[in-house]
C-alpha cells in the first residue's frame, strides 16, 4: 500500500492514480478515500493525477488516539503533499474533507495550490450560535455522537438515507451505495469517529476561509440534508474572494455518488479553466 509515516507515527494511506497536474481530494466523514473513485478515474483519464488519502482514524491509516481534530487533519494532509513534491495543486474536499482543505490553506497557505473546490463543505461553522444562528443545535451533534457510541453499525446504516436522499419521493439510490457508506464508515475507529464529530462540528473556519486567495469553486446540494446550504455554502461564498457558487437543485448531500456525471464534468472544467 502507498502510506506515509507523519511526524508523530500515524501512518496515512493513501491513493494515486493517473499522470499530469495534480488534484488531492479530502473526504467527508464517516468515510474514506473510496468516497471519490469515481470523481478519480474520470478525472485521471483525462490527464489528471489523482491521490486521495484516508483520514487518520478512518480507512485504511492508523487509527490514532490522539490527532483527530482540524489542526492535525491539515498538518498530515500538508505532510502528505510535501512528500510527494506536489505543485500547483487543486484541493478538492467534500464536507469535513471542505473543512480540512480550509484548515490546510488557513495554516500551510497556498504556495503549492492553485485551485480550491469546496463540496457540501461544513465550513465555515456547522454548529449554532450567537455569531452563527443560521448554525446546527449542538444536540443534533449530541445526538450523533450517542448513536455512533450506542450502536454504529446501525447508527451508519441509518444515517445514509438522508445523506444520499433516500428519504426523498422517487430517489433513487441503490442499496448497494448505501452499503458502500455503512463498509466504508466501520473500515474507521470508534474514538477517532467520535473526536471528529467534534472537529467538523464546532471548528470555525472563518478566518480559514478569508485566507483564499486562488480560485475556488464552491458546490453545495440544493436539498442537503447533513449540511445546510445557508449556514454553509452561501456562507463560504461570501468570505473567499471571487468564489464560485454552484447549486445542484434537489441534490443530496452525497451528491458525488448521487450526481456524479454532474460533479466530473464541472470539476473538469475548473481544472481546465
Amino acid at each position: 500500500m502507498n502510506t506515509i509515516i507523519t511526524k508523530d507515527g500515524t501512518e496515512i494511506y493513501y491513493k494515486d492514480w493517473g499522470s499530469g497536474q495534480p488534484v488531492v481530494f479530502s473526504h467527508g466523514w464517516p468515510l474514506n478515500a473510496d468516497a471519490w473513485e469515481k470523481q478519480m478515474v474520470y478525472l485521471a483519464s483525462n490527464g489528471y493525477r489523482c491521490i486521495a488519502h484516508d483520514r487518520r482514524g478512518h480507512g485504511r491509516s492508523s487509527q490514532s488516539w490522539k490527532g483527530n481534530e482540524m489542526d492535525t487533519y491539515a498538518d498530515d494532509l500538508s505532510e502528505l503533499i510535501e512528500v510527494l513534491d506536489l505543485k500547483a495543486a487543486t484541493l478538492i474536499g467534500h464536507s469535513t474533507g471542505g473543512g480540512e482543505v480550509a484548515r490546510y490553506i488557513g495554516r500551510h497557505g497556498t504556495k503549492r495550490i492553485v485551485k480550491a473546490v469546496l463540496v457540501g463543505a461544513v465550513t465555515p461553522l456547522m454548529l449554532k450560535t450567537d455569531a452563527n444562528p443560521g448554525g446546527l443545535p449542538i444536540e443534533v451533534f449530541d445526538g450523533i455522537r450517542t448513536g455512533v457510541a450506542t450502536d454504529r453499525s446501525q447508527f451508519f446504516k441509518d444515517l445514509a438515507t438522508p445523506f444520499y436522499g433516500a428519504n426523498r419521493p422517487d430517489a433513487k439510490v441503490s442499496q448497494g451505495v448505501r452499503d458502500a457508506f455503512w463498509l466504508q464508515g466501520m473500515q474507521g475507529g470508534l474514538k477517532s469517529e467520535l473526536d471528529c464529530i467534534k472537529a467538523f462540528s464546532e471548528t470555525d473556519f472563518t478566518e480559514d476561509l478569508k485566507r483564499f486567495d486562488v480560485p475556488t469553486l464552491i458546490i453545495h446540494g440544493g436539498d442537503d440534508q447533513i449540511v445546510p446550504i445557508d449556514a454553509s455554502a452561501r456562507a463560504a461564498s461570501q468570505l473567499i474572494k471571487n468564489a464560485t457558487l454552484k447549486i445542484y437543485p434537489g441534490a443530496p448531500h452525497g451528491l458525488a455518488d448521487t450526481h456524479n456525471d454532474e460533479l466530473n464534468t464541472d470539476l473538469l472544467a475548473f481544472l481546465k479553466s
